[in-house]
């Protein structure tokens, strides 16, 4: 399931608009990173390490007999073909990926489609997306904000979207802070981001290996 991916596109979706937030730039790759990173966590992507005869930090698809969800599914397929810099599979992704997630998430009765009439150019209709059920992104936010504020140790899915928000200076779309709290948020996010939440066990190899294709694609994101 593309864990990552949906929560963020929820917690983005979760306002009184019911439209993502986030500039659009910024969210189509920060929603691009999500998917990869779902790959990642199912062990079926990775960042290339030095000494391999591919070059250092481009992402690499990995063999495996299970399927992957139609979100991950162009993803997987674009790395398939050949390995990629972060960068460029960001931006390869970026042209369907909200698309991808909306038609994902209303299948599985996560949102609904409402036309907003009188809205966007000519020819072009504009939708948001309401959520039909909080229960789901309630348990994101509460995992979230226990992470930030109360010092729990996160779930891979939540340490991640923590992760790739605060790198690309876009946690204000989830929460709305003073001063005050924004420097801690931005402290503690900064330290989630060096991978202390990782089970280094033998038995934590997913969590491994999201953390590395984290690092790879902050600096992707941050670039």
């Amino acid at each position: 399931m593309a864990q990552i991916a949906e929560d963020l596109f929820l917690l983005l979706l979760d306002n009184a608009a019911a439209q993502p937030g986030l500039d659009r730039r910024r969210r189509e790759k920060v929603l691009s990173a999500a998917v990869l990173l779902d790959l990642a966590y199912a062990c079926r992507i990775r960042p290339a390490m030095a000494g391999e005869p591919i070059e250092a930090g481009h992402l690499v698809a990995l063999a495996g007999g299970w399927p992957v969800d139609e979100v991950g599914s162009a993803a997987l397929e674009l790395l398939q073909r050949r390995p990629l810099q972060a960068e460029t599979a960001l931006a390869k992704l970026s042209r369907r990926v909200q698309s991808d997630l909306e038609t994902h998430l209303e299948r599985i009765g996560q949102i609904r489609r409402v036309r907003m009439p009188g809205k966007g150019f000519p020819g072009r209709t504009v939708y948001c997306w309401p959520l039909t059920d909080r229960e789901r992104v309630s348990q994101a936010r509460a995992a979230l904000l226990a992470a930030l504020f109360d010092g729990h140790t996160p779930v891979p899915a939540i340490a991640a979207i923590i992760c790739l928000l605060h790198a690309v200076d876009g946690l204000g779309a989830v929460l709305s802070l003073n001063d005050r709290g924004w420097r801690w948020v931005h402290a503690r996010a900064t330290e989630i981001a060096t991978g202390g939440w990782v089970d280094e066990t033998a038995s934590a190899l997913p969590e491994m290996n999201l953390a590395v294709t984290t690092s790879a694609l902050r600096l992707a994101l941050m670039a």
